[in-house]
């Protein structure tokens, strides 16, 4: 075979596996059924309820669109650092569970439109003096593996002086916060509030704002038709108000109007 057959061949072979990939979306219609990545250690996000059924902000939010969608969940239990992973091995369809739109993440996974928002902060005891990242130097600063806070943190300690420590899931960083191993977190103001709520003796607060960032669904590359949905679905529910209902029941305020008008 000629050098030009060959590569022709190659390419008509290229052409005819990707006209049999498999459309994610299909397979979920056909299904009838939505593999959802939600952690539920991570209240108010996700929890479980008194009866040991998944309850919060996102798992509400991954319910609503499943009713919609006329499917049935299958949850896909994860932790901060195995959401991504979840999605590119093909052990969930979409990730709903605080995932926030980095331009890292964005990289390797799609995200829909944003559905809710987190704000990110350094939090610590009420009487400790911290203002600002002056006030960690020489601290160890307590935070999720592979989450947000975990990639910032580790790129600025060497500058600011403070060491970062990693724990495997939200839930063990606020045990570390309630039971006085950690001084210092950096996480979700949430998580800081159910450090406090663990031990009310000692309770803890928001020192400073990290940033602010949208929270989206994930979705692995290559599936335009499954995000296209996706997208009409967050801004249907942004405009007739379901999705800010939705964090207003967990968080106690409603998102800001610049997502829903």
């Amino acid at each position: 075979m000629t050098p030009i057959r060959a590569s022709l061949a190659a390419a008509c072979l290229s052409l005819l596996a990707l006209t049999a990939h498999a459309d994610l979306l299909d397979d979920i219609m056909a299904a009838k059924k939505i593999r959802i990545s939600t952690d539920v250690a991570i209240p108010p996000a996700g929890m479980m309820d008194a009866n040991m059924q998944p309850t919060g902000s996102d798992v509400e939010t991954a319910k609503l669109l499943a009713q919609d969608w006329g499917l049935q969940i299958e949850w896909v239990p994860t932790t901060g650092a195995t959401r991504i992973p979840n999605l590119n091995t093909g052990k969930a369809d979409i990730v709903i569970s605080t995932l926030s739109v980095t331009p890292e993440r964005a990289k390797i996974i799609d995200f829909s439109k944003p559905y809710a928002v987190l704000q990110s902060v350094v939090g610590a005891p009420k009487n400790a003096s911290i203002k600002d990242w002056g006030d960690l130097k020489g601290k160890n600063v307590t935070v999720s593996r592979g989450t947000t806070q975990d990639t910032e943190l580790s790129a600025m300690a060497n500058d600011k002086g403070f060491k970062v420590a990693r724990y495997d899931d939200d839930a063990t960083v606020v045990a570390a916060g309630a039971t006085g191993q950690a001084e210092v977190v950096a996480t979700s103001v949430a998580l800081v509030n159910q450090i406090s709520a663990k031990n009310p003796q000692k309770p803890w607060e928001p020192k400073f704002v990290i940033r602010n960032f949208d929270l989206a669904i994930g979705v692995k590359q290559g599936e335009p038709r499954l995000l296209a949905k996706l997208n009409e679905w967050v801004a249907a529910n942004l405009k007739n108000g379901k999705l800010s209902d939705i964090y207003k029941k967990f968080y106690g305020v409603g998102l800001p109007d610049s997502m829903t008008h």
